[in-house]
């Protein structure tokens, strides 16, 4: 096979660029993401300086990278979450990602922090950053729109809702970073998803 040699070129590749995203996750988590050098990471990963640069332009786009996948992967759960329910039982099935969430990042989870931080003083980041939000909030407003549709929430300003949920979600990642331990984060999200859809105005159950 004349194309062996460039697949195993290739994959040995993606290993090297997993290595180097594994090494920084840990790194910047653990000392930050400025406190953290090219060369720390290399260390880590066990590469040259050469093989980082043949992979990322920079410790910043490197940062970037981390985010979007990080996104990524919250955007799958969140479409998966939405798929044959009512509006409501897909909100508290969102919510039940807390729990799986939290417990995925282990001890990674402050480098959420990080990329806050970051994106206070690098529009690049603050880019990568905001938008995903913003399409968070389109996502939660288009649910928003499906249950005033099919009945199962009250009219209401749909971008106000969003908005909310949106808060509500963030304000559970802050909570869980700042007191990891004071609470089982996951009941308190599906019991305040319960209060919040309270406050949308959920039909009654039989007009659903």
């Amino acid at each position: 096979d004349t194309n062996a040699p460039d697949r195993f070129a290739e994959d040995r590749g993606e290993e090297t660029r997993e290595r180097i995203l594994d090494a920084a996750l840990e790194l910047f988590a653990c000392h930050g993401y400025n406190a953290t050098s090219v060369a720390q990471i290399c260390l880590h990963a066990s590469i040259t300086k050469g093989g980082f640069y043949h992979h990322f332009p920079s410790k910043q786009a490197l940062f970037v990278e981390m985010l979007e996948r990080w996104l990524e992967g919250i955007d799958v759960q969140l479409e998966a979450a939405r798929s044959g329910a009512t509006v409501p039982e897909e909100l508290l099935r969102m919510t039940g990602m807390v729990r799986g969430i939290f417990q995925d990042a282990g001890g990674k989870l402050p480098i959420f922090m990080e990329f806050l931080t970051e994106a206070a003083h690098s529009s690049e980041v603050w880019q990568a950053t905001v938008v995903p939000f913003r399409r968070y909030h389109e996502f939660f407003a288009r649910t928003v729109q499906d249950g005033i549709r099919e009945g199962s929430l009250r009219d209401r300003d749909t971008d106000l809702a969003s908005r909310v949920l949106l808060s509500f979600a963030i304000g559970f990642f802050v909570q869980g970073l700042l007191d990891p331990h004071g609470a089982d984060w996951g009941d308190v999200a599906q019991e305040g998803m319960g209060i919040l859809l309270e406050g949308l105005g959920v039909c009654p159950k039989e007009q659903f």
